[in-house]
């Protein structure tokens, strides 16, 4: 210690000791426990700090390895925006080595993160730590969230991001950021929001976030990510999904008839084939499915009947073709249901047009050929009900009759078993427990 201590500089001499007097005082006073060793940290003509080591810092040195801030001991406040800690410390080397990364700024909004008070960065929350640390609860604010939307900044993500272990919410939406997601993210494993939505992030699915452990809301829209989509992205614990507005391509994952989330969306991409058989039969929780403008083929799958608390079901410019399953008349909670711009062919029944929460109906652009009773009523006067450019006879705005002669018997029928039971929604007969779902493997194909 003696040759520690006449090492330094003789003005700062005296420092040292009166430093080192308070802290041993302080230990000696209470039973606290720091991880590691003590840094400190002296101004010298460089500008550089000084020390390093540990979860306790000492002195105020100009940034080096690990100066500035005070001497947190036990019975004292929690560090206040001046001071800087271990884990402040990591997360000013995260930001600035994303800081780094981004290119062009125009709002200026990076010229706010300078200084290792890391929660006054614009864009950058903070909260306190409830949970234990060591022994003894961590009072230390830590960063949980960082929401850069609408910022149009340009640049890419860096792994160093991933050093903030406590992040729970990362929104960069409405940017224009590229490359890759690291790898490194997995290590998120607090994320339970990421939304990168409306950027220009490319190449195939980022399978990193199926890594990330408490992951609920995964927004990738409007970007130009391509190939097809794994079948674990339907597994995890996933509550909303939205790929809408990319380049996915290839048949929709078989997983996706187990998918427990509420919200599904994606529309506008490449995906062909057909919606999986069980869509649906493991699951009612999901209040939006969102299929549109895709090239799906094939049926609506009768497990649709499933989807007990769906509000939104659009499924409109795919080549879907056959009739309605009767199961649609199990969605009781329905809002908007749009099959338009597909090749649905036969009767639209009542039990569509009956749905009592029902507000907007749109069948456009397909083959019926006749309406319902019920569906009748409201050909006409009901605002929200689009029944146009079909093969009814006898309505107004329909396709011309050839168009609908030549369509006639050329398009596949979904071949469904006719149960011997009447089909009841919410009952062992219709669609309600296992007895449903062993009756509706029964009846399909």
């Amino acid at each position: 210690m003696k040759a520690i201590i006449q090492s330094i500089e003789p003005g700062h001499q005296k420092l040292l000791l009166v430093l080192l007097f308070s802290l041993l005082s302080a230990l000696e006073a209470s039973s606290v426990y720091f991880r590691g060793g003590i840094g400190f940290g002296f101004y010298d003509n460089t500008g550089n700090g000084g020390g390093g080591g540990g979860n306790m810092w000492m002195g105020g040195g100009g940034g080096g390895g690990g100066g500035g801030g005070g001497i947190p001991t036990m019975g004292a406040t929690a560090p206040g925006p001046s001071s800087t800690s271990a884990s402040h410390e990591t997360a000013f080397y995260a930001l600035q080595a994303w800081k780094s990364a981004i290119t062009d700024d125009p709002n200026r909004i990076l010229s706010t993160w300078m200084g290792p008070d890391v929660c006054s960065y614009e864009g950058i929350f903070c909260s306190t730590n409830s949970y234990k640390k060591y022994g003894f609860p961590d009072h230390e604010p830590v960063i949980t969230g960082i929401d850069l939307n609408r910022r149009n900044l340009r640049g890419s993500l860096v792994k160093e991001l991933a050093l903030l272990e406590d992040l729970s919410l990362l929104h960069l939406n409405s940017n224009q950021f590229f490359g890759p997601i690291p790898a490194a993210f997995k290590e998120l494993f607090s994320l339970q929001e990421l939304d990168l939505s409306n950027n220009n992030f490319s190449g195939g699915f980022p399978s990193v976030v199926l890594e990330m452990p408490s992951l609920i809301y995964l927004d990738l829209r409007f970007n130009n990510f391509t190939g097809t989509i794994p079948e674990e992205l339907f597994e995890g614990k996933l509550d909303a999904i939205f790929l809408n507005d990319n380049q996915f391509e290839g048949e929709l994952p078989q997983s996706l008839g187990s998918c427990q989330a509420s919200v599904i969306n994606l529309a506008n991409n490449r995906f062909t084939g057909s919606m999986p058989l069980v869509f649906g039969a493991m699951s009612s929780r999901i209040k939006e499915i969102l299929f549109l403008n895709n090239d799906l083929t094939g049926c609506i799958p009768e497990a649709v009947g499933f989807f007990s608390e769906v509000k939104v079901f659009d499924v409109s410019y795919n080549s879907l073709t056959g009739h309605l399953p009767d199961s649609i008349s199990c969605l009781e909670q329905i809002e908007v249901l749009n099959l338009g711009h597909n090749r649905l062919s036969g009767v639209l029944p009542d039990m569509v047009c009956s749905l009592s929460n029902l507000m907007n109906l749109t069948v456009s652009y397909n083959f019926f050929s006749a309406l319902s009773q019920e569906c009748s009523k409201l050909f006409y006067w009901k605002v929200g009900f689009d029944f146009s450019d079909n093969c009814i006879p006898h309505k107004g705005m329909q396709r011309p009759a050839p168009e609908c002669m030549a369509f006639a018997g050329g398009d596949m029928s979904c071949f469904r078993i006719e149960s011997p039971r009447r089909f009841v929604c919410g009952s062992e007969t219709g669609f309600s427990g296992p007895a449903g779902e062993a009756d509706l493997m029964a009846r399909s194909p």
